[in-house]
């Protein structure tokens, strides 16, 4: 039994995956400034340290304009600059098969496009931490090549790639696989799918987990934590702007997502989930709570190991 005694919260967070927060769409071109600084403010209140705000898959337009908007937060918010580090551009090369795309609108997937994905990086700057991507559309590894030149993070996600793509890409720079066991259909090849290749290299890449307890449910997660080694594991919120709010209607780009009283994101369809409504003290609780993982394996996953990541 793990020695639970100390405080009951770490109280101390890096979140490297999050698309909005109490009320606050990262993905609305429309969101203000101050709005985005009210964010990072409840943040850190909320005991993040440092966040990567997430820009995921729409049109180019839309995701340039809230790069933008991110980036002149930090210059005119001093607690934006002080906790948002940089941002995590998720798409809007993502496979569009359903399933794997998820909760990105699929007809905004792109295929490989080179010059797209320049136009994301000089919008971001210095502040492009991660890019996630799907292998399969990178091809021969060239947008992974060119991220990974730029000292960014290249994560695969919303993939079907096959073993080969993903080894050819990390021989390009890939070191980590966005929120693992999500992302993916509910009902995959038993045998043969993209969660077992990606578990097959982690003797190559890092891991981010989603611990709500509805993305990765409590026996899974405790076999990640058996067979991966706890350096290569980290925990992100992916929370959307219902996140530190009660049940209701939120927004997450163009689309609006219900809230229900377990606070799960579910799809309208019910085929899968759009974000998470929990915060990374949430999800400290959870992991303490539910999977009994004393504080320094929580830091490990919420502080150190994602510190680690980006030389924070």
């Amino acid at each position: 039994m793990p020695n639970l005694t100390g405080p009951a919260i770490a109280h101390r967070f890096i979140d490297l995956q999050v698309n909005g927060y109490v009320g606050v769409d990262f993905n609305d071109p429309e969101t203000s400034l101050d709005e985005l600084a009210r964010s990072a403010q409840a943040m850190l209140d909320d005991g993040v340290e440092a966040a990567l705000p997430t820009v995921i898959t729409a049109s180019p337009e839309a995701m340039i304009r809230c790069l933008e908007n991110i980036c002149r937060a930090r210059e005119t918010s001093e607690v934006a600059h002080q906790v948002f580090r940089g941002v995590h551009i998720e798409g809007p090369f993502l496979s569009p098969v359903d399933g794997y795309i998820g909760a990105h609108p699929k007809q905004h997937a792109a295929s490989q496009d080179q010059s797209l994905l320049e136009r994301l990086l000089d919008t971001a700057g210095d502040l492009a931490k991660i890019v996630t991507l799907a292998p399969e559309i990178d091809l021969d590894g060239r947008m992974t090549c060119q991220c990974h030149e730029r000292g960014i993070v290249v994560a695969a996600g919303h993939s079907d790639a096959t073993l080969s793509q993903l080894e050819k890409c990390i021989d390009a720079g890939l070191s980590l696989f966005t929120h693992l066991g999500n992302g993916c259909p509910s009902l995959m090849n038993r045998h043969n799918n993209i969660v077992f290749r990606a578990l097959h290299l982690k003797d190559r890449l890092r891991y981010s987990l989603i611990a709500d307890g509805f993305h990765v449910p409590e026996l899974l997660f405790r076999c990640l934590l058996d067979w991966v080694p706890l350096k290569n594991l980290l925990v992100v919120s992916d929370a959307i702007s219902a996140a530190g709010l009660g049940p209701g209607t939120y927004r997450l780009g163009d689309r609006s997502v219900t809230i229900g009283e377990d606070r799960a994101c579910r799809d309208a369809s019910g085929d899968h989930f759009v974000g998470s409504a929990s915060r990374m003290q949430d999800a400290d609780c959870w992991l303490r709570d539910s999977l009994g993982l004393d504080e320094p394996t929580r830091q490990s996953l919420l502080l150190q190991n994602p510190a680690r990541l980006l030389d924070l």
